[in-house]
């Protein structure tokens, strides 16, 4: 059966954002390549995030930078959670965006979710809904306590 893996090209020396990477997810787990000498620089990686495969290139600066239109999606259940990952993902350099979106210090972009965001915003009853899509959209990090109370208003 065929596969998908999200393929990022960086313009650098991958051995940092890997680091920085498993320093954040745990459960992380790498497989690198270098150019023929153990101890050069790292040009590509196969790395594993919470289960998702992902192929890092050192590629140069011919076609590197990110922007929002590809980010990950990480889904969480608690407010602990979100703001963990969002303290760890902006730290040096990274960038706060809206609606739960942020980008590390690479310029990737990053969605930090809760869980119930998806039963808040696809409720039956559009009104509460609406309600918590209005909330959502005047927050940076979400706020899964003021996301529910908005829907419960």
């Amino acid at each position: 059966m065929p596969s998908i893996t999200p393929f990022l090209w960086f313009d650098t020396d991958l051995v940092e954002p890997i680091a920085f990477y498993a320093s954040i997810f745990p459960d992380e787990s790498t497989r690198t390549e270098r150019p023929g000498i153990d101890d050069g620089p790292i040009v590509s990686a196969t790395i594993e995030l919470c289960g998702q495969k992902l192929i890092l290139l050192n590629g140069g600066p011919y076609h590197a930078g990110f922007n929002e239109s590809i980010s990950l999606l990480v889904s969480v259940e608690t407010q602990s959670e979100i703001d963990a990952l969002w303290e760890r993902l902006t730290a040096d350099g990274g960038e706060p965006g809206r609606c739960g979106w942020l980008k590390d210090r690479y310029g990737l972009s990053w969605q930090v979710v809760p869980i119930v965001l998806g039963s808040l915003l696809g409720s039956t009853d559009r009104a509460r809904a609406q309600q918590a899509t209005d909330a959502m959209m005047q927050m940076g990090k979400l706020d899964i306590s003021a996301l529910q109370a908005a829907y419960d208003r």
